[in-house]
């Protein structure tokens, strides 16, 4: 009962969460299909060139941010047992974890090769975060769906995975930032791209999308109007922990 009075009461907030994500996907397929000649890097480049670049901001937006937010929301809204909420938030992280490897092997795949896509903050950072986000996806399947761990061990990890979650997913949105940038200086120097044209300003709005989608999804996730229902939840394990 707890749980469903907090997921209408968060309604609102998801519902915004989900349309802002809606807008950012749809500005993201936009920009490369619209702008397909910015994805080029020499006049040369082959067409499989072409389409890694893409695929590399679809997959990393799209498969990897916002499907990782779908799923840290899943708790907030899905309604069913709490093993079925669980296979499902697992599910999703799996399906985001892949489209970020898969993301980042398609701008390594390049025609310069590894060390000269891996320059940049930007690299550094998403190759940080995917890294954190496998070890958070592998600690989360041993500590709650394996259920090889004492329960005691489960209770403990669980703020750890709660803040690592969160910290690496606003970690992915901030990577996906500096990508942004990075990429619309490279247009504006090189490619002497106007810096008020359609495509800056499709950019642009991109990455306030990105701010915009991350905040709405870290604050349904700790949103103080769960912790009514998140005190109740802590009692009962505290609880059924004493009497085991």
């Amino acid at each position: 009962m707890a749980s469903s009075r907090s997921s209408h009461s968060l309604f609102p907030l998801i519902f915004l969460a989900r349309l802002s994500g809606f807008l950012v996907a749809a500005l993201v397929v936009s920009w490369a299909l619209t702008y397909r000649a910015s994805f080029i890097p020499h006049p040369s480049a082959a067409q499989e060139t072409l389409i890694y670049s893409v695929l590399h901001p679809l997959l990393m937006v799209i498969g990897f941010i916002l499907i990782s937010g779908e799923a840290i929301l899943v708790h907030r809204w899905l309604p069913g047992s709490m093993n079925f909420r669980k296979s499902v938030h697992l599910s999703l992280q799996g399906v985001a974890l892949a489209s970020g490897v898969f993301g980042i092997w398609t701008k390594f795949h390049g025609e310069d090769g590894v060390v000269a896509n891996f320059y940049s903050l930007h690299s550094w950072m998403g190759l940080i975060c995917i890294s954190l986000f496998g070890a958070q996806w592998l600690m989360g399947f041993l500590s709650f769906w394996h259920r090889g761990e004492k329960r005691t061990t489960r209770v403990k990890i669980l703020p750890w995975h709660i803040f690592l979650g969160l910290y690496t997913y606003g970690l992915a949105v901030a990577t996906a930032e500096t990508g942004l940038l990075e990429k619309l200086t490279f247009l504006q120097t090189r490619r002497n791209l106007s810096k008020h044209c359609p495509e800056s300003m499709v950019v642009n709005s991109i990455g306030l999308g990105l701010a915009l989608v991350s905040g709405m999804v870290i604050l349904a996730a700790i949103s103080p109007k769960l912790q009514s229902s998140q005190s109740h939840v802590n009692y009962s394990d505290k609880k059924s922990l004493s009497n085991d």
